[in-house]
């Protein structure tokens, strides 16, 4: 274990710095700061940021508005990283600037699945029979 590390996970640190991180990089999108025809036509939210430990690595996950186009979305954010990375050092004084690794959120996903599993009328009969004993 590193001495930033909890047992529990990462430090509280480098939770902060992550959210100030989500904080800017939503900021510039919201504001339309990137000049890209794809961020500019397609909402995007800045679900998470993942922080390595020395603070030198950040996993930014993101979810088009309504989902739609997020590979074009991805490739867009990707093809503006340089710009977005500086922004984000200029913008949270860092020793570092951190190097931003943009992936599609695919928590609400998995959510939407596992919500049609319980549903599936096989489950619930089962799920039912499992109360009764």
């Amino acid at each position: 274990m590193r001495h930033n590390e909890t047992p529990s996970g990462p430090s509280v640190r480098v939770l902060r710095v992550g959210e100030q991180v989500r904080h800017v990089l939503s900021e510039i999108l919201a504001r339309g700061d990137v000049h890209d025809d794809v961020l500019t036509n397609h909402p995007v939210s800045v679900t998470e940021v993942r922080m390595s430990p020395d603070l030198r690595h950040a996993t930014v996950f993101v979810k088009p508005l309504l989902g739609r186009d997020e590979e074009a979305v991805i490739k867009a954010l990707r093809t503006n990283t340089a710009y977005l990375q500086r922004e984000v050092a200029h913008r949270i004084r860092m020793k570092y600037a951190a190097k931003l690794k943009f992936l599609p959120d695919e928590s609400f996903d998995e959510a939407s699945h596992i919500d049609a599993l319980l549903r599936d009328p096989k489950v619930m009969r089962d799920l039912e029979s499992g109360e009764e004993s």
